[in-house]
């Protein structure tokens, strides 16, 4: 059985980071390392993972001094993962229990780098909103270009095919530039149908303030991919369409 590093970043996450854990550790796919970056939480986030860490080998935690961003938390567990594959999970989500399972079992019958899969939403409470984000059947270069169409909880890479991946160090979408370079050196992403992880959708994520959010994409393809500005705008013209008219068809209304 490959072992998988799971990589949470952490940030005042007391309200959340049991359950997010607990979902976890009750993997059906037990050959796991759990890498934990506190980044410099002023809440009990610390206090809740390290009684999870006392009752559990497979867990570490390693506090930053320093609030740093999510990319720096990310790549600091990345640096220390052992696993063949590596999978990530924010402290505020959570995974079914066939999650890696699942995903392992695919990833090597497709013999591919790397994976993702649909997922269901709840709201900031934990309360179901009766809707799953589908994933797409196969995602090359060109269209994650377009849109992130990787739920990064549900996202896992093959370091053993691809080596280790880093997150560039800005503070947002970084997980958008992960999955970017992982996909130029993989070719494809395959997504799983299935939902195999819960979203929680939080009020002043930066996903809901959509002013923001479009800043920090135009920043991926200017500063990150390094592309002019007129073809960062180019690209800009080309996610609004995507983001406003296409990708919202992979979303799906449970029907109750």
């Amino acid at each position: 059985m490959p072992l998988v590093s799971v990589v949470i970043p952490t940030y005042n996450s007391e309200d959340y980071i049991a359950e997010a854990l607990t979902s976890v550790l009750n993997q059906t796919h037990q050959n796991l390392e759990v890498l934990i970056v506190d980044d410099a939480s002023t809440d009990n986030t610390i206090e809740t993972v390290s009684q999870f860490a006392k009752k559990d080998h497979r867990i570490t935690l390693e506090k930053l001094e320093i609030n740093s961003g999510a990319a720096t938390a990310r790549n600091t567990a990345i640096k220390k993962a052992k696993g063949s594959y590596i999978s990530f999970l924010d402290s505020d989500d959570k995974w079914l229990p066939n999650k890696l399972e699942l995903q392992l079992k695919f990833i090597e019958e497709k013999d591919c780098a790397v994976v993702f899969s649909s997922y269901y939403c709840m709201n900031e409470n934990g309360v179901s909103l009766n809707k799953i984000v589908t994933a797409l059947p196969r995602l090359n270069f060109q269209k994650i270009l377009k849109c992130n169409y990787i739920g990064n909880l549900t996202g896992m890479y093959s370091a053993k095919k691809l080596g280790k991946l880093y997150a560039p160090n800005i503070r947002k979408r970084q997980d958008w530039a992960l999955w970017i370079s992982a996909i130029q050196k993989a070719g494809t992403a395959y997504g799983i149908s299935e939902p195999l992880a819960v979203y929680r959708e939080r009020q002043n994520s930066i996903s809901s303030n959509k002013f923001k959010m479009l800043t920090y994409n135009f920043s991926i393809y200017k500063d990150f991919l390094k592309y002019s500005y007129i073809k960062s705008t180019y690209y800009m013209i080309i996610f609004l369409f995507e983001y406003f008219f296409i990708k919202p068809k992979n979303v799906k209304i449970i029907k109750k």
